[in-house]
Protein backbone atom coordinates (compact mmCIF):
# COMPACT_ATOMS: atom_id res chain seq x y z
CA UNK A 1 0.00 0.00 0.00
CA UNK A 2 1.90 3.34 -1.35
CA UNK A 3 1.73 5.98 1.65
CA UNK A 4 -0.59 9.20 0.91
CA UNK A 5 -1.97 11.98 2.61
CA UNK A 6 -5.35 13.70 2.72
CA UNK A 7 -6.13 17.54 3.00
CA UNK A 8 -8.93 19.63 4.20
CA UNK A 9 -12.01 18.22 4.24
CA UNK A 10 -16.07 19.79 4.75
CA UNK A 11 -18.50 18.18 7.17
CA UNK A 12 -20.76 16.59 4.83
CA UNK A 13 -24.87 16.41 5.18
CA UNK A 14 -25.98 14.42 2.11
CA UNK A 15 -29.59 13.37 1.65
CA UNK A 16 -33.21 14.60 0.32
CA UNK A 17 -34.36 17.31 2.75
CA UNK A 18 -31.33 18.21 4.35
CA UNK A 19 -31.13 21.71 3.10
CA UNK A 20 -33.46 22.49 6.05
CA UNK A 21 -30.70 21.98 8.76
CA UNK A 22 -29.00 24.89 6.89
CA UNK A 23 -30.41 28.17 9.04
CA UNK A 24 -29.19 25.85 12.08
CA UNK A 25 -25.83 25.32 10.80
CA UNK A 26 -24.96 29.37 9.89
CA UNK A 27 -26.42 30.23 13.59
CA UNK A 28 -23.93 27.98 14.79
CA UNK A 29 -21.35 30.46 13.87
CA UNK A 30 -22.94 34.04 14.26
CA UNK A 31 -25.89 36.24 13.79
CA UNK A 32 -25.09 37.96 10.67
CA UNK A 33 -24.92 36.29 7.24
CA UNK A 34 -24.15 37.21 4.11
CA UNK A 35 -26.29 34.75 1.57
CA UNK A 36 -25.07 34.59 -2.11
CA UNK A 37 -27.06 33.00 -4.73
CA UNK A 38 -27.49 32.91 -8.75
CA UNK A 39 -29.49 35.65 -10.18
CA UNK A 40 -32.62 34.24 -10.25
CA UNK A 41 -34.13 30.32 -10.10
CA UNK A 42 -33.04 29.63 -6.67
CA UNK A 43 -35.65 32.57 -5.35
CA UNK A 44 -38.48 30.94 -7.42
CA UNK A 45 -38.30 28.07 -5.60
CA UNK A 46 -40.10 26.81 -2.23
CA UNK A 47 -36.00 25.87 -1.29
CA UNK A 48 -35.82 29.83 -1.11
CA UNK A 49 -38.96 30.71 1.04
CA UNK A 50 -37.93 28.04 3.56
CA UNK A 51 -34.55 29.20 4.03
CA UNK A 52 -35.72 32.69 4.35
CA UNK A 53 -38.39 32.04 7.21
CA UNK A 54 -35.77 29.33 8.88
CA UNK A 55 -32.95 32.46 9.18
CA UNK A 56 -35.88 34.99 10.47
CA UNK A 57 -37.55 32.01 12.91
CA UNK A 58 -33.38 31.67 14.10
CA UNK A 59 -33.21 35.62 14.70
CA UNK A 60 -30.41 35.65 11.50
CA UNK A 61 -29.91 38.76 9.92
CA UNK A 62 -28.63 39.19 6.26
CA UNK A 63 -27.38 40.50 3.37
CA UNK A 64 -28.16 39.07 -0.16
CA UNK A 65 -26.00 39.52 -3.23
CA UNK A 66 -26.39 37.21 -6.40
CA UNK A 67 -23.66 35.80 -9.00
CA UNK A 68 -24.48 35.77 -12.79
CA UNK A 69 -22.50 33.96 -14.86
CA UNK A 70 -18.55 32.74 -13.92
CA UNK A 71 -17.43 34.86 -11.01
CA UNK A 72 -14.44 37.91 -12.05
CA UNK A 73 -11.88 39.15 -9.97
CA UNK A 74 -13.64 42.69 -10.60
CA UNK A 75 -16.58 41.14 -9.07
CA UNK A 76 -15.60 39.49 -5.99
CA UNK A 77 -13.10 42.67 -4.96
CA UNK A 78 -16.41 45.04 -5.12
CA UNK A 79 -18.17 42.87 -3.30
CA UNK A 80 -15.60 42.83 -0.29
CA UNK A 81 -15.07 46.48 -0.73
CA UNK A 82 -19.20 46.62 -0.41
CA UNK A 83 -19.72 44.43 2.44
CA UNK A 84 -16.32 45.19 4.68
CA UNK A 85 -18.74 46.85 7.35
CA UNK A 86 -21.49 44.91 7.55
CA UNK A 87 -20.14 43.16 10.28
CA UNK A 88 -20.80 39.43 8.21
CA UNK A 89 -20.08 36.65 10.39
CA UNK A 90 -20.83 34.02 7.96
CA UNK A 91 -21.28 32.74 4.36
CA UNK A 92 -23.66 30.75 2.81
CA UNK A 93 -23.52 30.26 -1.08
CA UNK A 94 -27.06 28.74 -2.55
CA UNK A 95 -25.99 27.89 -6.25
CA UNK A 96 -24.40 26.40 -9.09
CA UNK A 97 -20.18 25.95 -9.16
CA UNK A 98 -19.85 29.87 -10.37
CA UNK A 99 -22.02 31.00 -7.06
CA UNK A 100 -20.21 29.04 -4.33
CA UNK A 101 -16.75 29.81 -6.05
CA UNK A 102 -18.02 33.61 -5.87
CA UNK A 103 -18.97 32.83 -2.28
CA UNK A 104 -15.86 31.10 -1.61
CA UNK A 105 -13.61 33.62 -2.32
CA UNK A 106 -15.59 36.56 -0.43
CA UNK A 107 -15.66 34.41 2.79
CA UNK A 108 -11.60 34.34 2.10
CA UNK A 109 -11.47 38.12 1.56
CA UNK A 110 -13.83 39.79 3.74
CA UNK A 111 -11.49 39.98 6.63
CA UNK A 112 -8.48 40.71 4.42
CA UNK A 113 -6.93 43.51 3.02
CA UNK A 114 -5.93 42.72 -0.53
CA UNK A 115 -7.76 42.17 -3.76
CA UNK A 116 -8.30 38.21 -4.99
CA UNK A 117 -5.76 39.23 -7.68
CA UNK A 118 -2.90 39.19 -5.20
CA UNK A 119 -3.51 35.40 -4.62
CA UNK A 120 -4.64 34.21 -7.82
CA UNK A 121 -2.24 31.59 -9.58
CA UNK A 122 -0.46 32.51 -12.30
CA UNK A 123 -1.31 35.97 -12.32
CA UNK A 124 0.11 38.46 -10.03
CA UNK A 125 1.93 38.65 -6.86
CA UNK A 126 1.01 35.09 -5.66
CA UNK A 127 0.79 36.27 -1.78
CA UNK A 128 0.68 33.38 0.27
CA UNK A 129 -2.77 33.76 1.48
CA UNK A 130 -2.86 33.42 5.29
CA UNK A 131 -6.66 34.03 6.45
CA UNK A 132 -8.52 34.62 8.35
CA UNK A 133 -11.22 33.16 6.04
CA UNK A 134 -14.95 33.56 7.69
CA UNK A 135 -16.59 30.31 7.57
CA UNK A 136 -18.11 28.88 4.70
CA UNK A 137 -21.72 26.84 3.88
CA UNK A 138 -21.54 25.33 0.97
CA UNK A 139 -25.07 23.85 -0.65
CA UNK A 140 -25.04 23.37 -4.65
CA UNK A 141 -28.16 23.54 -6.37
CA UNK A 142 -26.47 21.85 -9.67
CA UNK A 143 -24.42 18.32 -9.52
CA UNK A 144 -20.72 19.48 -11.77
CA UNK A 145 -17.84 21.12 -9.94
CA UNK A 146 -17.77 19.66 -6.88
CA UNK A 147 -16.74 22.89 -5.38
CA UNK A 148 -18.69 22.21 -2.36
CA UNK A 149 -15.42 19.90 -1.04
CA UNK A 150 -12.61 21.98 -2.42
CA UNK A 151 -10.49 24.63 -1.32
CA UNK A 152 -10.70 26.36 -5.31
CA UNK A 153 -12.50 29.47 -6.07
CA UNK A 154 -12.15 29.21 -9.72
CA UNK A 155 -12.24 33.40 -11.35
CA UNK A 156 -12.61 34.44 -14.42
CA UNK A 157 -11.20 37.10 -16.77
CA UNK A 158 -13.00 36.83 -19.96
CA UNK A 159 -10.99 38.10 -23.30
CA UNK A 160 -8.29 36.93 -25.73
CA UNK A 161 -5.92 38.37 -23.34
CA UNK A 162 -8.02 36.73 -20.26
CA UNK A 163 -7.20 33.99 -17.50
CA UNK A 164 -9.66 31.43 -15.77
CA UNK A 165 -7.57 30.99 -12.24
CA UNK A 166 -8.16 29.83 -8.92
CA UNK A 167 -7.44 31.04 -5.46
CA UNK A 168 -6.69 28.22 -3.67
CA UNK A 169 -6.32 27.95 0.42
CA UNK A 170 -7.06 25.26 2.43
CA UNK A 171 -8.77 27.92 4.94
CA UNK A 172 -11.05 28.27 1.90
CA UNK A 173 -12.84 24.49 2.31
CA UNK A 174 -16.34 24.58 3.04
CA UNK A 175 -16.85 23.97 6.97
CA UNK A 176 -20.26 22.48 5.81
CA UNK A 177 -20.96 20.90 2.53
CA UNK A 178 -24.71 21.02 2.24
CA UNK A 179 -25.68 18.57 -0.71
CA UNK A 180 -30.05 18.22 -0.98
CA UNK A 181 -30.85 15.94 -4.18
CA UNK A 182 -33.86 18.10 -3.79
CA UNK A 183 -32.28 21.28 -4.62
CA UNK A 184 -31.06 20.00 -8.14
CA UNK A 185 -35.38 18.89 -8.87
CA UNK A 186 -35.39 21.94 -11.04
CA UNK A 187 -31.99 21.42 -13.76
CA UNK A 188 -32.62 21.77 -16.93
CA UNK A 189 -31.53 18.91 -19.31
CA UNK A 190 -28.71 21.08 -20.83
CA UNK A 191 -26.96 21.85 -17.71
CA UNK A 192 -27.83 18.06 -16.49
CA UNK A 193 -25.51 17.35 -19.39
CA UNK A 194 -22.54 19.94 -19.12
CA UNK A 195 -22.53 19.74 -15.18
CA UNK A 196 -22.64 15.61 -15.40
CA UNK A 197 -19.82 15.37 -17.51
CA UNK A 198 -18.44 17.75 -15.84
CA UNK A 199 -18.56 15.45 -12.63
CA UNK A 200 -17.84 12.84 -14.47
CA UNK A 201 -14.89 13.78 -16.26
CA UNK A 202 -13.13 15.04 -12.89
CA UNK A 203 -13.69 11.59 -11.62
CA UNK A 204 -12.01 9.76 -14.72
CA UNK A 205 -9.38 12.45 -14.40
CA UNK A 206 -8.57 12.06 -10.86
CA UNK A 207 -8.61 8.17 -11.16
CA UNK A 208 -5.96 8.41 -13.65
CA UNK A 209 -4.09 11.31 -12.11
CA UNK A 210 0.09 10.96 -11.45
CA UNK A 211 -1.27 11.26 -7.79
CA UNK A 212 -3.86 9.27 -7.49
CA UNK A 213 -3.93 6.55 -3.98
CA UNK A 214 -5.99 3.96 -3.64
CA UNK A 215 -8.12 5.92 -1.05
CA UNK A 216 -9.17 8.66 -4.13
CA UNK A 217 -9.08 5.35 -6.00
CA UNK A 218 -12.18 4.04 -4.33
CA UNK A 219 -14.42 7.46 -3.98
CA UNK A 220 -14.05 7.63 -7.64
CA UNK A 221 -14.68 4.50 -8.26
CA UNK A 222 -18.08 4.41 -6.13
CA UNK A 223 -18.64 8.33 -8.00
CA UNK A 224 -18.30 6.87 -11.43
CA UNK A 225 -20.50 3.98 -10.78
CA UNK A 226 -23.25 6.55 -10.01
CA UNK A 227 -22.74 8.74 -12.87
CA UNK A 228 -23.42 4.98 -14.99
CA UNK A 229 -26.52 4.82 -13.57
CA UNK A 230 -27.44 8.39 -13.28
CA UNK A 231 -26.76 10.58 -15.56
CA UNK A 232 -28.75 9.48 -18.85
CA UNK A 233 -31.60 8.57 -16.82
CA UNK A 234 -31.87 11.64 -15.27
CA UNK A 235 -31.12 13.26 -18.36
CA UNK A 236 -33.61 11.33 -20.13
CA UNK A 237 -36.32 10.69 -18.16
CA UNK A 238 -35.67 13.22 -15.04
CA UNK A 239 -37.03 12.31 -11.56
CA UNK A 240 -35.21 10.68 -9.00
CA UNK A 241 -31.54 9.81 -10.62
CA UNK A 242 -30.65 13.67 -9.39
CA UNK A 243 -29.56 12.03 -6.21
CA UNK A 244 -26.19 9.61 -7.69
CA UNK A 245 -25.32 12.74 -9.64
CA UNK A 246 -25.60 15.04 -6.04
CA UNK A 247 -23.18 12.55 -5.06
CA UNK A 248 -20.92 11.81 -8.15
CA UNK A 249 -20.41 14.83 -8.42
CA UNK A 250 -19.62 15.82 -4.37
CA UNK A 251 -17.36 12.45 -4.70
CA UNK A 252 -15.24 14.76 -8.01
CA UNK A 253 -15.14 17.37 -5.72
CA UNK A 254 -13.30 14.95 -2.97
CA UNK A 255 -10.88 13.40 -5.59
CA UNK A 256 -10.09 16.33 -7.72
CA UNK A 257 -8.96 18.65 -4.62
CA UNK A 258 -7.04 15.79 -3.51
CA UNK A 259 -5.00 14.39 -6.58
CA UNK A 260 -5.59 17.10 -9.17
CA UNK A 261 -6.99 16.29 -12.75
CA UNK A 262 -6.00 16.18 -16.40
CA UNK A 263 -5.92 17.23 -20.02
CA UNK A 264 -9.97 17.83 -20.00
CA UNK A 265 -9.06 20.61 -17.36
CA UNK A 266 -5.62 21.81 -18.77
CA UNK A 267 -7.46 22.88 -21.76
CA UNK A 268 -10.83 24.00 -20.22
CA UNK A 269 -9.25 27.33 -18.71
CA UNK A 270 -7.94 28.83 -21.66
CA UNK A 271 -10.74 27.64 -23.53
CA UNK A 272 -12.71 29.71 -20.73
CA UNK A 273 -11.33 32.61 -20.53
CA UNK A 274 -10.87 33.03 -24.30
CA UNK A 275 -14.28 32.06 -25.64
CA UNK A 276 -17.90 32.09 -24.29
CA UNK A 277 -18.17 28.29 -23.33
CA UNK A 278 -19.43 26.96 -20.57
CA UNK A 279 -17.37 24.68 -18.32
CA UNK A 280 -19.03 21.76 -17.98
CA UNK A 281 -19.40 22.03 -21.96
CA UNK A 282 -16.08 22.26 -22.51
CA UNK A 283 -15.29 18.88 -20.13
CA UNK A 284 -18.42 16.84 -21.90
CA UNK A 285 -16.83 17.63 -25.25
CA UNK A 286 -13.76 17.02 -24.92
CA UNK A 287 -13.43 13.89 -21.90
CA UNK A 288 -13.70 11.53 -25.10
CA UNK A 289 -11.20 12.72 -27.30
CA UNK A 290 -8.88 13.72 -24.48
CA UNK A 291 -8.76 9.96 -23.00
CA UNK A 292 -8.48 8.95 -26.63
CA UNK A 293 -5.48 10.97 -26.87
CA UNK A 294 -4.04 9.66 -23.42
CA UNK A 295 -4.69 6.20 -24.03
CA UNK A 296 -2.77 6.05 -27.54
CA UNK A 297 0.20 8.33 -26.18
CA UNK A 298 0.59 5.66 -23.15
CA UNK A 299 0.25 2.32 -25.76
CA UNK A 300 2.84 3.87 -27.56
CA UNK A 301 5.80 5.51 -24.85
CA UNK A 302 4.75 3.98 -21.77
CA UNK A 303 2.97 0.52 -22.24
CA UNK A 304 3.58 -0.22 -18.60
CA UNK A 305 1.66 2.34 -17.37
CA UNK A 306 -0.62 1.56 -14.53
CA UNK A 307 -2.89 4.45 -16.21
CA UNK A 308 -4.03 2.02 -19.01
CA UNK A 309 -5.00 -0.91 -17.09
CA UNK A 310 -6.88 1.85 -14.97
CA UNK A 311 -8.16 2.68 -18.90
CA UNK A 312 -9.06 -0.49 -19.26
CA UNK A 313 -11.37 -1.03 -16.06
CA UNK A 314 -13.34 2.39 -16.40
CA UNK A 315 -14.51 0.82 -19.88
CA UNK A 316 -15.44 -2.46 -18.32
CA UNK A 317 -17.00 -0.70 -15.36
CA UNK A 318 -19.02 1.73 -17.83
CA UNK A 319 -19.93 -0.56 -20.37
CA UNK A 320 -20.81 -3.15 -17.52
CA UNK A 321 -19.16 -5.75 -19.53
CA UNK A 322 -15.28 -7.87 -19.70
CA UNK A 323 -12.93 -7.47 -22.57
CA UNK A 324 -10.22 -9.77 -23.64
CA UNK A 325 -7.16 -7.70 -22.72
CA UNK A 326 -6.76 -4.40 -22.54
CA UNK A 327 -6.73 -2.47 -26.08
CA UNK A 328 -10.12 -3.76 -26.38
CA UNK A 329 -11.40 -2.61 -22.69
CA UNK A 330 -9.74 0.88 -23.79
CA UNK A 331 -11.78 1.70 -27.24
CA UNK A 332 -14.70 0.26 -25.27
CA UNK A 333 -14.55 3.40 -22.82
CA UNK A 334 -13.61 5.61 -26.11
CA UNK A 335 -16.76 4.45 -27.51
CA UNK A 336 -19.17 4.70 -25.05
CA UNK A 337 -17.88 8.30 -24.20
CA UNK A 338 -18.19 8.76 -27.43
CA UNK A 339 -21.69 7.79 -27.38
CA UNK A 340 -22.66 9.58 -24.11
CA UNK A 341 -21.48 13.38 -25.80
CA UNK A 342 -23.86 12.65 -28.59
CA UNK A 343 -26.34 10.76 -26.20
CA UNK A 344 -26.63 14.38 -23.95
CA UNK A 345 -26.16 16.73 -27.22
CA UNK A 346 -22.72 18.22 -26.30
CA UNK A 347 -22.21 20.88 -28.90
CA UNK A 348 -18.38 20.99 -30.57
CA UNK A 349 -15.96 23.42 -30.22
CA UNK A 350 -17.30 25.52 -33.40
CA UNK A 351 -20.53 26.38 -31.78
CA UNK A 352 -18.41 28.82 -29.59
CA UNK A 353 -16.21 30.39 -32.48
CA UNK A 354 -13.22 28.36 -32.10
CA UNK A 355 -11.34 27.27 -35.13
CA UNK A 356 -8.26 25.47 -36.21
CA UNK A 357 -6.22 29.32 -35.84
CA UNK A 358 -7.10 29.22 -32.40
CA UNK A 359 -5.29 26.04 -31.58
CA UNK A 360 -1.82 26.99 -30.75
CA UNK A 361 -2.90 30.01 -28.49
CA UNK A 362 -4.93 27.63 -26.71
CA UNK A 363 -2.35 24.60 -26.06
CA UNK A 364 -0.14 27.46 -25.32
CA UNK A 365 -1.59 28.19 -22.26
CA UNK A 366 -2.79 25.07 -21.23
CA UNK A 367 0.17 24.25 -19.36
CA UNK A 368 -1.47 24.85 -15.85
CA UNK A 369 -1.88 22.66 -12.62
CA UNK A 370 -4.25 20.33 -14.24
CA UNK A 371 -2.02 19.26 -16.90
CA UNK A 372 1.10 18.35 -14.15
CA UNK A 373 -0.97 15.40 -13.22
CA UNK A 374 -2.13 14.34 -16.19
CA UNK A 375 -0.99 10.20 -16.47
CA UNK A 376 1.28 10.99 -19.57
CA UNK A 377 3.50 14.38 -20.64
CA UNK A 378 1.42 15.22 -23.65
CA UNK A 379 3.10 16.71 -26.86
CA UNK A 380 1.73 19.99 -28.00
CA UNK A 381 0.68 18.50 -31.38
CA UNK A 382 -0.97 15.74 -29.21
CA UNK A 383 -3.13 18.19 -26.95
CA UNK A 384 -3.57 20.07 -30.59
CA UNK A 385 -5.07 17.01 -31.54
CA UNK A 386 -7.66 16.89 -28.71
CA UNK A 387 -8.87 19.92 -29.72
CA UNK A 388 -8.89 19.28 -33.71
CA UNK A 389 -10.86 16.22 -32.77
CA UNK A 390 -13.94 18.79 -31.52
CA UNK A 391 -13.89 21.44 -33.87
Amino acid sequence: MPAFSLSRLPQIIFGAGRFKETADLVASFGMRALVVTGAHSLQCTIHWHSLTEALKQSGISWEHITVAGEPSPAFVDQAVRDLREARIEVVLGVGGGSVLDGAKAIAGLLRVDHSVMDYLEGVGPELPYQGPALPFIAAPTTAGTGSEATKNAVLSQPGKQGFKKSFRHELLVPRYAVVDPELLATCPPELIAANGMDALTQLIESYVSLKANPFTDALAWSGIEAARDGLLPWYEQGGAQSRNMAYAALLSGITLAQVGLGSVHGLASPLGAFFPIPHGVVCGTLVAAASEINIRALQSREPEHPALIKYARLGELLTRNEYSNTIVACNALIKILTDWTERLSLPPLRNYGVTTADVEHIVKHSRGSSMKTNPIVLTDEEVGEILQMRL
